[in-house]
């Protein structure tokens, strides 16, 4: 159980204590990333269902989700999606990207993505569906198992990353992104065939993002992990919101 405490204390501000830090824990940490999700979107779905229940806007409603889920991560995953977005759209080799990454400003690129995605995620909540909630965020934390699967290198090496990165047997991703496939047909009522697609399309964040990150960057950071599962998060809302 030592990795599952390590994800709950790097993935969440529950006071657990971290066991000792290495490569071989590290590894286990984001082995059960995905069950940290299933924690934390069964926190925010309840928000949800509880906000619904007494009658807040949906917009309203899903601000303050979006809210209790930055504070309960610290906001640490929507920290990556900001400094990617900076590194991505800077100029120069990736020595440049990374020191614009590891800078700690926010620039325009992160400004205009943190907007527009957590825009995003707000709007597409919904009492409900409350299913797409809880199987969004799951899935946003299936995405760290992609990034880190065998043979995605490390982008500099020291850091979150160096410590996970391939670190993941390609078994691992695939068998959570069954299991979400499996509970997805519950997520939407009345349109069960939406919930499969949402994770099909969030799938493709990571492993298209992983495979950027490795021609900008030259491998992954702690930040990209970061950015894969806010968006995979947000591509989840997005399509479990139509119909």
């Amino acid at each position: 159980m030592r990795g599952l405490r390590l994800a709950l204390s790097w993935l969440t501000v529950l006071p657990v204590p971290a066991p000792e830090v290495d490569g071989r824990s590290g590894a286990r940490a984001i082995s059960w990333a995905p069950v940290v999700g299933l924690l934390l979107g069964g926190l925010a779905s309840g928000l949800l269902l509880g906000l619904g229940l007494l009658g807040a806007p949906p917009l309203l409603a899903g601000l303050l989700v979006v809210a209790a889920l930055a504070l309960l991560t610290r906001g640490m995953h929507l920290d990556g999606l900001a400094d990617t977005a900076d590194g991505l759209g800077c100029y120069g080799p990736p020595e440049r990207a990374l020191a614009v990454m590891k800078d700690g400003g926010a620039g325009p690129f992160a400004v205009v993505t943190l907007i527009l995605v957590l825009g995003v995620q707000a709007t597409g909540m919904s009492a409900d569906r409350w299913g797409a909630l809880l199987l969004a965020v799951t899935t946003g934390r299936i995405a760290f198992t992609w990034c880190c699967r065998r043979g995605v290198p490390a982008a500099r090496p020291t850091g979150l990353g160096a410590l996970v990165a391939d670190t993941q047997p390609l078994a691992i991703p695939v068998s959570w992104t069954l299991a979400a496939l499996g509970g997805a047909w519950f997520a939407v009522p009345g349109h069960p065939w939406l919930g499969p697609v949402a994770v099909l399309l969030a799938t493709g964040v990571p492993v298209l993002l992983v495979h950027h990150a490795r021609r900008r960057f030259g491998g992954v950071t702690g930040d990209v992990l970061g950015a894969a599962c806010e968006l995979g998060t947000t591509v989840v809302l997005v399509v479990c919101s139509l119909g």
